[in-house]
């Protein structure tokens, strides 16, 4: 194997955790910060992780993804922006690169960016094969999301829209295979059984969300795929010998229009049109939103590529897609003191969920992040905890949520198993519904909406 001259070895440091400060109490254990190197020239051949049995896609199935020619546009009406747009806040000034522009975001001087708990974990979530379905129709009335586990969602949108995010389909998180944290959980489906994928977003370039091996095969499999990235990402793309990608700012939004390949494939999606629409035609509006977070690869890129949350509409249904993000900045605090109790309510919160809500509100369902998030003090700026999750929910004026960002690799040191029980106590909380309004999933399950 050769790496770039480089980056010839990851360094790796120790620290010690703070004590548990949430009421129900859990094992302490040291967390393991690892800096993840980026190594720009290393390519390696993918490698499907052990799988559960699952329905394979036939090739005719696999036409299914090519039959559409694409075309991106910025739109001619966009949707509300904030009125201090302009002043293009989380562009660093000083610097080449972006910043959280909120008082929120305090980091902690020891966040180097790249971690992992100690994986000591005897429960993780059921693993379950995903049912995709084997064909799709511009008629259709189906809103499902299927997690595919850690931050990554495959969703079907009414009118034949087929979405991936964040997806990672590697064993480890890491810039190599060797080394870095490795799944607990088994992948749901390999790449190739998904049969249709006209859209990859992407949150930011942290390795358990933006994975090379992931891409290439994405490539590989569904060639006409277009790849949604936030600003600065897209040289990326590009260089690993993908064009179809675009990359927005926060605010930003693109018009997608997928128009069938030939008057035969039209007939076969959609026996009719809609008024403004051609016969089996597909549309959908991206957005790129604000977040709480940070990117890097390696040593020196801090923040250099941008970070964002998603929105996705199309086929009367919209989505929310948090990607990751920090809510609140949260102290030190002594074990069992509540990080939410009287005496922390006016820490600052980060303002772009409401002004999300506000802006571009309503969605149909929010996938929002809700485990790797302790030690509070250390992990808080960048990571939501379930109750941060609860109001972000809140915020962004989401009807129905999915949890996400947990149960996949051990990142950080709370168990496993606690960000969904942890996620019903904040909604006891803010008085919602403990089932049925925020819920999480089996990897591989779906649900519609």
């Amino acid at each position: 194997m050769r790496l770039h001259p480089s980056f010839a070895l990851l360094r790796f440091s120790q620290r010690t955790s703070a004590q548990r400060s949430y009421t129900n109490p859990c094992h302490s254990r040291p967390l393991t910060f690892v800096t993840t190197d980026v190594i720009p020239s290393y390519r390696k051949g993918f490698s499907c992780s052990t799988t559960v049995a699952s329905n394979k896609m036939s090739s005719s199935e696999g036409l299914i993804a090519s039959l559409y020619n694409a075309s991106v546009r910025t739109p001619e009406t966009p949707s509300r922006v904030p009125e201090d747009i302009s002043s293009k806040s989380h562009h660093a000034k000083c610097r080449k690169g972006f910043q959280n522009p909120w008082p929120s975001t305090r980091l902690d001087k020891n966040y180097c960016g790249g971690y992992h708990g100690k994986a000591i974990e005897d429960t993780v979530p059921p693993v379950v094969a995903p049912q995709f379905p084997k064909s799709r129709s511009t008629k259709s009335k189906e809103f499902r999301a299927t997690w595919l586990g850690h931050a990554c969602f495959y969703v079907e949108f009414p009118g034949g829209l087929r979405a991936l995010f964040d997806p990672v389909f590697s064993q480890r998180c890491s810039p190599v295979q060797f080394m870095g944290p490795k799944r607990v959980t088994k992948m749901p489906c390999d790449i190739k059984d998904i049969p249709a994928i006209d859209i990859v977003v992407i949150s930011h370039n942290h390795y358990d969300h933006m994975d090379y091996n992931t891409i290439m095969e994405l490539k590989k499999c569904h060639p006409n795929v277009w790849f949604f990235v936030p600003l600065g990402n897209k040289s990326w793309f590009t260089s690993s010998g993908i064009p179809n990608c675009a990359e927005m700012d926060w605010w930003e939004e693109r018009d997608l229009v997928l128009s069938p390949a030939d008057s035969e494939s039209a007939a076969k999606l959609s026996e009719s049109s809609k008024e403004g629409k051609k016969a089996g035609e597909i549309t959908a509006r991206i957005g790129c939103l604000p977040c709480q977070h940070t990117s890097n690869r390696g040593l020196h890129d801090r923040s250099s590529t941008l970070w964002s949350s998603w929105s996705v509409e199309s086929g009367g249904k919209k989505l929310y897609f948090a990607g990751d993000t920090g809510y609140r900045a949260v102290p030190k605090v002594p074990d069992g003191v509540d990080d939410y109790g009287e005496e922390f309510k006016d820490l600052p919160v980060c303002p772009a969920f409401k002004q999300v809500g506000e802006l571009r509100g309503g969605f149909d369902l929010g996938l929002i992040p809700i485990g790797a998030y302790w030690p509070r003090w250390f992990m808080s700026p960048m990571h939501a905890s379930p109750y941060d999750s609860v109001r972000i929910f809140v915020e962004t004026k989401c009807k129905k949520a999915i949890g996400m960002h947990w149960g996949t690799w051990v990142l950080t040191d709370e168990p496993v198993m606690e960000p969904p029980v942890v996620l019903k106590e904040a909604l006891k909380k803010d008085g919602i519904a403990e089932e049925g309004v925020f819920d999480v999933l089996d990897i591989g399950e779906s649900r519609e909406y």
